[in-house]
């Protein structure tokens, strides 16, 4: 019988260190879907697409990445009129690189 999972869990891979198959014990089927989600996701744009995101992102104070990831999960360009935005990823920024430290 599958075990029922719980409220906030997304149906994802699992995340902890397991010497098994790499969909873990989960289904093999959702392991897949979310890999070939994830690779079209991620995959390279044009290199002119790339050009237009990495400058504009420089132009904002932000990595590609953060840029790149703000337009996946959120599906917007970010732009100077989303200021509280941008002062919110790069406060997450300055969290990520403290918390190696602690």
């Amino acid at each position: 019988m599958a075990r029922r999972l719980r409220r906030s869990h997304n149906g994802g891979p699992p995340l902890d260190d397991y010497d098994g198959p790499p969909w873990g014990k989960g289904d093999a089927y959702i392991f897949l879907a979310w890999r070939d989600a994830h690779d079209k996701a991620w995959k390279a744009p044009s290199h002119s697409i790339m050009l237009m995101r990495l400058e504009r992102a420089e132009r904002l104070g932000l990595t590609y990445e953060e840029y790149t990831l703000e337009i996946l999960e959120r599906g917007r360009h970010l732009s100077e009129d989303d200021a509280e935005r941008i002062a919110e990823i790069r406060r997450a920024r300055r969290r990520r690189r403290n918390s190696h430290f602690e």
